[in-house]
This record gives C-alpha cells, structure tokens and sequence, in this order.
C-alpha cells in the first residue's frame, strides 16, 4: 500500500486559489489511480476528483467542475489539485487516495490507501 502525505491547505478568502499536494510513499506513484475526497464538518465524505495511472483521464464532480484541476508528476510521486475560485462551500478536509488500477474511480470504496487530510478554509 501507499502511504500518502498532503500539504497546501489553510485559509484562503471566497474567490481566492489553493493549490494541494499528496506525496505518496512506499510504491511509485505511477502503480496507482488516484483520487480527491473532502468531507465537510457533519457531512459524509464526498468525492471530489479523480485521475488515471497514466494522468490521461481525469473526472470531477459537478460542483468543482470548472474551478478545480487535478493533475500528476508521477517522476515527483506527487498528485495536485488546483483549486480557483473558492467558496465557503468548498471548506473541508481534503483527502488523497490511491488504488491499483488502469482506469479513474468515483468511490470510496474502490481506495484502499489513505492520507491524514488537510484543512481547507474558504472565508466569505
């Protein structure tokens, strides 16, 4: 299994950008699909983008299509998320998540690899 670390969150006013990182260690990077999730205080956690081993394929759920992008380096073993013109609804922890294989995945239950999150605050 991955172990996967991020960084890049904190405060940032509505309209502003963050951009998150998730450094993965233990296997290549390149080995795993890998995926976003948040999970916002008394709500159940939620997809929010996916990508493909190779970084060919990517998916986004509707309310961050358009504003956020996620993107690879797998010679870094890091996966980013872009994440532009913020809002207060976007305020969670942001999760990484890995899994072997050669497509992208939408559930949680497809990862079997975890990061510890990271804070995102979206201020009005």
């Amino acid at each position: 299994q991955a172990q996967l670390v991020e960084s890049g969150g904190g405060l940032v006013q509505a309209g502003g950008s963050l951009r998150l990182s998730c450094e993965a260690s233990g296997r290549t990077t390149s080995r795993y699909a890998m995926g976003w999730f948040r999970q916002a205080p008394g709500e159940e956690r939620e997809f929010v983008a996916a990508i493909s081993r190779s970084g060919g394929r990517t998916d986004y759920s509707d309310s961050v299509k358009g504003r956020f992008d996620i993107s690879r380096d797998n010679a870094k073993n890091t996966v980013y998320l872009q994440m532009d013109s913020l809002k207060p609804e976007d305020t969670a922890i942001y999760y990484c998540a890995a899994t072997v294989g050669d497509s992208y995945y939408t559930r949680q239950y497809e990862y079997h690899s975890w990061g510890q999150g990271t804070q995102v605050t979206v201020s009005s």
